[in-house]
């Protein structure tokens, strides 16, 4: 589980993760479920060609973009750097280690714009380097709805593959480990940005939304509730990353998670654990209680080649259904 570092060093400096992209069968019903109900704001629609990009009350221009596809998937993770000239570093950099772009270094031609670069990961998935993305009006911070995107965790074929990649490559940190089933990576003060969970098939398991604090939280649960939303598993708390949750499901089957009060890491004195996977770790409350099939079953996804793979043919199964969950051992801490 542990790696020696690359000797030529990550391409660059992450500052925060700032945006995720879902791919979604079921868009308009997601666009009214993030923005009515979950508490995001819409920035910009797009309906003609399937798309909607949606802010939460934090600094970044959108966190989430959402995209029409014949079936769910991830379209791209964007973390933010501090300079174009770090983005053409970037690019410097990858081509050295024989990763070709996507997207080669230059203004991103997109909603709320910036300059930036895109590639994929070993398992196809879309990344996202960017700076100096459009500015937006501050919003109050008030209700409990969310701040923005926290953490993404994806289910992965090959734990160790992929833990080397972002740390290597993208300069991730471990956080810690839970048995050899998950692994936490963060890029700044934050437990983690980004966790990986060893699994049959590459996809996405659920993506988080931190709420200010844990009375936001719970005011957040309490809105949804009067929107007759009620959570799949939570709420609880988390020993690693020591977050609460509380897991739901969109229209099309995707999990989202509220979240707050992550462990704030600092750099020189954390030392990282391996977790046993045992009840009352993976809920220090002890109020949630065990998982169920059904969050298992959304969180264990779709196969997900990713987003610049061959789309499958019109009229395939866009839903979960019938596809195997996730065991106890494989869901997510």
């Amino acid at each position: 589980m542990l790696h020696e570092a690359a000797p030529h060093g990550p391409v660059a400096r992450l500052r925060a993760l700032r945006s995720v992209e879902l791919r979604t069968p079921a868009l308009t019903q997601a666009a009214d479920f993030y923005s009515e109900v979950w508490g995001l704001e819409v920035v910009e629609s797009d309906r003609e060609n399937g798309a909607h990009w949606l802010r939460g009350t934090g600094d970044e221009h959108h966190v989430l973009s959402l995209t029409h596809a014949s079936r769910n998937g991830l379209g791209r993770l964007s973390f933010a750097v501090a300079t174009p000239g770090e983005v053409d570093e970037a690019g410097r950099r990858l081509l050295a280690r024989g990763v070709l772009p996507v997207t080669e270094p230059g203004p991103l031609d997109q909603v709320g714009g910036g300059y930036g670069l895109r590639f994929t990961d070993p398992e196809g998935r879309l990344i996202e380097l960017s700076a100096e993305v459009e500015a937006v009006a501050p919003r109050g911070r008030d209700a409990a709805v969310p701040v923005g995107v926290t953490h993404a965790v994806l289910n992965t074929t090959d734990i160790d593959a992929l833990v080397a990649f972002y740390r290597d490559v993208l300069g991730l940190r471990v956080s810690d480990w839970s048995e050899h089933q998950m692994a936490f990576l963060r890029c700044n003060a934050d437990h983690h940005c980004i966790a990986f969970n060893q699994a049959e098939w590459a996809s996405l398991n659920h993506v988080a939304y931190e709420m200010s604090s844990v009375d936001h939280f719970m005011r957040g649960l309490g809105r949804l509730r009067h929107h007759g939303v009620v959570p799949k598993w939570g709420p609880g708390r988390h020993g690693p990353g020591n977050n609460t949750f509380s897991y739901f499901t969109d229209p099309a089957g995707l999990v989202c998670e509220y979240t707050s009060e992550v462990a704030q890491i600092v750099e020189d004195a954390w030392i990282a654990r391996v977790w046993r996977r045992v009840p009352e770790l993976s809920d220090l409350w002890g109020t949630a209680g065990p998982p169920s099939s059904e969050i298992r079953s959304h969180m264990a996804g779709e196969p997900d080649p990713g987003p610049l793979a061959a789309s499958p043919a019109d009229g395939a199964d866009s839903t979960n259904a019938g596809t195997p969950s996730l065991s106890d051992e494989e869901v997510s801490a």
